[in-house]
């Protein structure tokens, strides 16, 4: 009896689930961006510089259900899948697994704070901060934005230790850092409105595109595994 055979579709079986992981890695990301296209298309007047993308899924919209539902939490499930599947990936080259660990646990905050901000929307205008709702979605959003930038951040020091992944290193700290700035500047512009949504699309874009690049590398990088046969 070949005792090898079920150790070995164990492996090709975790291979799998994880190639499933990544693609929604890449899924997450354009499924976000499509959502938020196609509700700012269907609401007449919409002004994606001076609104948030929070409002395209305000409480009675016309694009609440599209937007909540298959943008905030449909990337955020795809995202949350992904946030394993990257740990899985790079744990295998790492010699840094606690770090991987940890950016993959932001990685899936994200994903939670995009669910919880569709679980939760905002009132018309996102201007009622002494509702619950609003309140909750508003706590949502803030995780999943700045989760995501510290874990761009840490990908930095992560992928700087890894031959394979070192050329992510440095895109990670300018991913991670420009997503903090047009944050603050978001922040700043909440005070004097016409630019607030700019600002957010501006971070969500570049800490989102992070999101595919790492995705795409890493989907890359096991394939290339695959191919030559080498286990984790």
């Amino acid at each position: 009896m070949d005792l090898q055979t079920p150790t070995l579709k164990s492996a090709g079986h975790t291979r799998q689930m994880t190639g499933i992981g990544l693609f929604c890695g890449l899924l997450g990301p354009v499924l976000w961006v499509a959502a938020i296209v196609l509700a700012g298309e269907l609401r007449p007047g919409f002004d994606h510089v001076s609104q948030y993308i929070s409002e395209l899924g305000e409480r009675g919209s016309s694009t609440s259900v599209l937007m909540r539902l298959g943008g905030f939490v449909g990337s955020g499930v795809l995202i949350v899948v992904y946030a394993a599947a990257f740990f899985a990936t790079v744990a295998c080259t790492t010699e840094r697994p606690r770090l991987a660990l940890l950016v993959a646990v932001l990685v899936a905050l994200d994903g939670i704070g995009r669910i919880g901000a569709g679980i939760f929307p905002c009132e018309p205008g996102c201007a009622a901060p002494e509702v619950l709702s609003q309140r909750l979605h508003s706590l949502s959003a803030t995780i999943a934005f700045l989760s995501l930038a510290a874990a761009a951040l840490l990908g930095t020091l992560l992928f700087r230790g890894d031959t394979s992944l070192r050329s992510l290193s440095a895109y990670s700290f300018v991913s991670g850092f420009a997503g903090l700035v047009f944050l603050m500047l978001m922040s700043a512009s909440e005070a004097t409105p016409g630019y607030a949504g700019l600002h957010e699309r501006l971070a969500s874009g570049v800490l989102t595109l992070w999101l595919f690049v790492t995705a795409w590398r890493l989907r890359t990088l096991a394939r290339a595994k695959t191919a030559d046969e080498r286990p984790c």
